[in-house]
């Protein structure tokens, strides 16, 4: 649940997060093309039959020589927001792995609506929840309402959701994409790729009992997602390769994402949430 009190401290973070972080992730873009626009860019030779208008004749009062003025357009950037709200995001106590999800998206809004940046978010399971892009503080609040009024539940159709969203992309933008990815490896695979040439941030995250089983003894597990049941006994072996296929599939995004130049991080629900924002802008 996003309150008063997380919010309070958002405004108190944006000042530290200026002063301790250096980011290429918030804040206005200039784009590639040279063109009249907002930022001095360079001097280049006129050309005949280029519109006069942009000689730069402080230059030629200098040099007698013909240069026009280049710039580069400065273009906001569009923050995606995209949240995990599958049944097994509902897992954990006494903060669910959603609840933290939530409080990671809107810290990310936050930032973007504090820079006056566009920012988007939904929340996907078997479907995908999808808001406007806007801007200000009209959308944050739209946001931490529909968060707090999310229910956990189905299955998490990771690529599907993915691939839909992929089509409500416009330009280049920043995805924030939060997940526990406890999905076929292949699924999550395909899903990387698909969302093509963006600055994305990929977050994994998890409980603290998901990411070190300490538990021993007969247990009754079920499946969130599925309700699948099973009895078993969890040894001190079955942990042991509990943590190494675990381990393993990790292992496997954080490679993939490396490959596509993505940003990977893994977090527990018992960071403190601060410390995940700078670990993740960092």
């Amino acid at each position: 649940m996003i309150n008063t009190d997380f919010l309070n401290q958002l405004d108190r973070f944006h000042l530290v997060v200026k002063k301790r972080v250096t980011s290429n992730y918030i804040g206005p873009r200039k784009s590639i093309a040279a063109g009249r626009g907002l930022t001095f860019k360079d001097h280049r030779i006129y050309s005949p039959g280029e519109d006069i208008r942009l000689i730069d004749w402080k230059v030629f009062a200098r040099t007698d020589d013909l240069y026009i003025k280049t710039f580069e357009e400065e273009r906001n950037l569009t923050a995606h927001i995209i949240m995990d709200a599958s049944a097994s995001m509902g897992f954990g106590k006494p903060i669910s792995k959603f609840d933290y999800a939530a409080m990671l998206g809107v810290g990310f809004a936050y930032l973007a609506m504090r820079e006056n940046e566009k920012f988007q978010f939904s929340t996907f399971a078997e479907s995908l929840d999808v808001f406007q892009s806007r801007r200000g503080m009209s959308q944050l609040a739209s946001m931490v309402f529909h968060l707090n009024n999310t229910k956990t539940q189905g299955l998490s159709k990771l690529l599907d959701a993915m691939v839909q969203y992929k089509k409500v992309i416009g330009s280049r933008s920043m995805l924030v994409l939060v997940s526990d990815f406890l999905v076929d490896i292949d699924e999550v695979t395909e899903t990387l790729y698909t969302l093509g040439d963006h600055e994305i941030k990929v977050i994994q995250l998890l409980d603290p009992i998901e990411k070190n089983l300490k538990y021993s003894g007969d247990f009754k597990l079920v499946d969130s997602e599925t309700q699948s049941r099973l009895r078993t006994y969890v040894s001190p072996r079955l942990r042991v390769e509990y943590q190494q296929m675990l381990d393993s599939h990790t292992a496997k995004i954080e490679e993939t994402c490396n490959k596509l130049g993505i940003h990977f991080h893994q977090l527990t629900t018992d960071t403190p949430i601060f410390d995940a924002f700078y670990k993740v802008l960092e």
